[in-house]
C-alpha cells in the first residue's frame, strides 16, 4: 500500500513549484488522483513518470485551443 500526498510533497521531493504540479495534474501530464476537489499522489507514480522522461500520459496534452476572441462590435 503506498500513501498518497499531496503537491507539495511531490514539489519539495522535484524541486518544481506546488502551483506547477498541480497545473500538470489539471493537464493531465502527471500521474495523480482526484478525490472531490481535492488532488493527490503517489509518489512511486510520480518517479515512475520522471523515469520514464515526463511525458504527457495517455490522453494527457488534449487541451481544446482556447477560440480568438473576437473584437468587440460597437
Amino acid at each position: 500500500n503506498q500513501k498518497l500526498v499531496r503537491a507539495s510533497a511531490i514539489a519539495e521531493q522535484t524541486g518544481i513549484s506546488t502551483v506547477r504540479i498541480l497545473d500538470l495534474a489539471r493537464d493531465g501530464i502527471i500521474p495523480h488522483v482526484k478525490a472531490g476537489r481535492s488532488v493527490y499522489f503517489l509518489p512511486e507514480a510520480v518517479a515512475q513518470w520522471i523515469r520514464a522522461g515526463g511525458k504527457a500520459l495517455p490522453g494527457g496534452w488534449r487541451k481544446a485551443p482556447r477560440p480568438a476572441r473576437s473584437a468587440p462590435t460597437l
